[in-house]
């Protein structure tokens, strides 16, 4: 992959998006996204951009840019809680299995980036004690699966953290929609969104049976 120093962060339009993608991605990829299973579309990685979550490096193809806010909730009996699955606007599921995680907004801090994402993804605001020195942070570089064809670069800012109120057995979450339209002249009904989060209590590491 060929790479130079240029990022881009923003567009006008899903159409300027789209018309620099084309010569930097193949067709297959950016054709099969909204359309497989689980993926999503042109218009949430503009919203993306848009919004500062992601950049994009100048390359072929482009490499997407991510930071990650990833929250290790734990529970009783060494339990720690996990997205097991989430259910899309489209109506297709996506696997996760994976603890909560949220992209970063531009200039947010760590812990304002937990507290957003507890708020977000398991309902109203809840207490939040983030374990003192359990901050990490590290970089992944993977293929996303939610643009096929285009490379990502994670950044995951990951704590370990205690929150109140929540279930002690398996729960679904629905989530409110994920940007703004003050104006209606963002489009948002033609991105792909998370409707509900599935979560379960699973063993920590290998220390319950």
């Amino acid at each position: 992959m060929t790479t130079t120093s240029q990022s881009r962060t923003s567009f006008a339009t899903p159409q300027a998006l789209s018309d620099w993608l084309k010569p930097r991605l193949s067709s297959d990829s950016l054709d099969s996204w909204g359309v497989k299973p689980g993926t999503k579309n042109l218009h949430n990685l503009w919203l993306e951009l848009s919004e500062g979550e992601t950049s994009l490096v100048d390359s072929s193809p482009p490499l997407r840019t991510v930071n990650v806010v990833t929250v290790r909730i734990l529970g009783k009996d060494n339990l720690v809680l996990v997205e097991s699955r989430q259910e899309l606007s489209d109506g297709s599921f996506r696997d996760r299995f994976r603890p909560l995680s949220e992209k970063m907004k531009p200039h947010e801090t760590t812990e304002e980036a937990v507290a957003r994402a507890v708020k977000e993804e398991l309902g109203s605001s809840r207490v939040v004690r983030i374990v003192p020195g359990s901050y990490r942070k590290k970089l992944e570089e993977r293929n996303s699966a939610s643009y096929p064809g285009l490379p990502a670069r994670y950044v995951l800012h990951s704590v370990d953290a205690w929150v109140e109120g929540l279930p002690e057995e398996d729960f679904v979450t629905e989530e409110k929609e994920e940007y703004e339209d003050v104006d209606g002249t963002r489009g948002l009904e033609k991105a792909v969104s998370v409707r509900k989060h599935y979560w379960e209590w699973v063993c920590s590491d290998s220390l319950c049976s």
